[in-house]
């Protein structure tokens, strides 16, 4: 298995892998609960440049010339920017005034989201590739790494804290309560 950057010819499977972790925060912003319409709405924004879902902030993990996972990684420190073209996305193709809260901030890079094909879930990839930016991120680029993860999500949480990262707070997210889970350079 390699870890890669991503490309544009990445961006369906971005989208796919992706959708898996986040298909329910994607229906609260555009206000509808329908997967096709959640995917095609991710899919125009990882295949377009300078927004937070963009291929431009992704690694994947490929196997036999097959992308098997991906994740999504960028410096809060730009989340107004990048949410931008989001927001006004929404506004003007779902007719909603979307204004969520700011689930990062500047001082950390922050692990937006991240999905593995089901077909491979459950073979540690989701750790490999973690451990893949926070190499990057933390290790080498002395910086902070920042994630929210869902407090109905035990398991989850388990693999963030076993990998060196620690409780900072809560956020909310679009009504959703989550824990801030931070990883700091040694």
């Amino acid at each position: 298995m390699i870890i890669r950057k991503a490309n544009i010819t990445d961006t369906v499977c971005i989208a796919n892998y992706l959708l898996l972790a986040m298909e329910d925060i994607i229906f609260e912003f555009i206000g509808q609960h329908n997967s096709e319409t959640a995917r095609r709405f991710l899919l125009h924004f990882v295949q377009t440049e300078d927004n937070q879902y963009s291929y431009k902030n992704c690694f994947l993990a490929e196997e036999n010339n097959q992308v098997i996972a991906a994740i999504n990684i960028y410096d809060g420190a730009k989340l107004k920017q990048l949410r931008a073209p989001i927001v006004q996305y929404i506004n003007i193709h779902f007719s909603k005034n979307f204004n969520p809260e700011d689930e990062t901030q500047a001082g950390e890079y922050y692990i937006d989201s991240f999905g593995v094909n089901p077909a491979h879930q459950g073979n540690g990839i989701g750790t490999i590739m973690l451990k893949h930016v926070i190499n990057i991120y933390v290790r080498q680029r002395k910086q902070t790494i920042g994630l929210l993860v869902d407090e109905d999500n035990p398991n989850a949480r388990r693999l963030y804290l076993k990998l060196g990262f620690q409780p900072v707070g809560v956020k909310t997210l679009v009504g959703k309560k989550m824990v801030h889970l931070q990883i700091n350079p040694d």
